[in-house]
């Protein structure tokens, strides 16, 4: 798998700032979480790496190539891209979605089949149950795996993620999260993902990156984030999960059986 390396990267619409002069790398198999409130250039920088827009100034590399040096289409049947809204075809089964990529690349239907099964059998929708399902006839949580299934379909070198378990129930973004890692590690991929919600960022991320108005405030693995925060700002977003874990973690002394 391909590292990411972004490069002084900005982008301005009219007057603001929405990513300023960012500078930032994923290692080969690396999970680096950008996360910061809304308006801190988090989306803007996912879509820059797939040309979904083009950005101002600096580079992006995957695997030491220059993103800009081949058509756009091209680049994203090369990368993975799984979001909130999921943006399954309704007019399609489940089976169908998942190969939409594979066919676009024109790979044999024999091996299109087996890929689907095989992504279907890993993100835990039985391809005998579910391939010729409508998407209407599945779950939030099932159409989420479907859409992990399809950002996975074409063997990716990288696999971008926006706020993917954002609007899931509590149990199922918990149980989606653990497998998304299981599958993640297994297939040993780089990924850079989005989320506004550092108790997640804590939970999935090898690293995290902190934006701030467009700007890096601060890098660093979850252990290092919380032992030296770089600012007001960034021990602002990590208060919210020391609170929980102190809450659970006073429940569960109460709870202890007494001597």
């Amino acid at each position: 798998m391909a590292a990411i390396e972004v490069d002084g990267v900005s982008k301005r619409y009219g007057e603001t700032i929405a990513v300023d002069r960012l500078t930032l790398r994923a290692g080969a198999g690396e999970l680096l979480v950008l996360v910061g409130g809304s308006g801190s250039g988090k989306t803007t920088t996912l879509k820059m790496v797939n040309r979904l827009i083009e950005p101002d100034s600096g580079s992006i590399r995957i695997g030491g190539r220059d993103v800009g040096a081949e058509p756009a289409p091209l680049l994203r049947r090369r990368i993975g891209y799984c979001f909130q809204q999921i943006g399954l075809f309704p007019h399609l089964s489940v089976a169908e979605n998942v190969a939409v990529t594979p066919r676009l690349l024109g790979w044999p239907e024999p091996r299109i089949r087996a890929r689907v099964d095989e992504l279907l059998a890993l993100v835990e929708l039985p391809p005998a149950t579910f391939r010729e399902r409508a998407p209407s006839e599945l779950s939030g949580g099932q159409q989420q795996r479907v859409g992990l299934a399809r950002a996975l379909a074409a063997e990716p070198e990288l696999l971008l993620m926006d706020e993917p378990f954002g609007a899931l129930d509590p149990l199922t973004r918990d149980t989606l999260q653990e497998r998304f890692q299981e599958i993640r590690r297994a297939l040993g991929i780089t990924t850079l993902f989005v989320t506004h919600d550092m108790a997640e960022a804590l939970a999935l991320g090898d690293r995290i990156a902190v934006l701030e108005r467009g700007a890096l405030v601060q890098i660093g693995t979850p252990v290092e984030l919380l032992r030296a925060p770089a600012s007001e700002s960034v021990a602002h977003l990590l208060a919210t999960p020391r609170r929980q874990a102190a809450r659970i973690d006073a429940l569960l002394r109460a709870a202890e059986p007494r001597a």
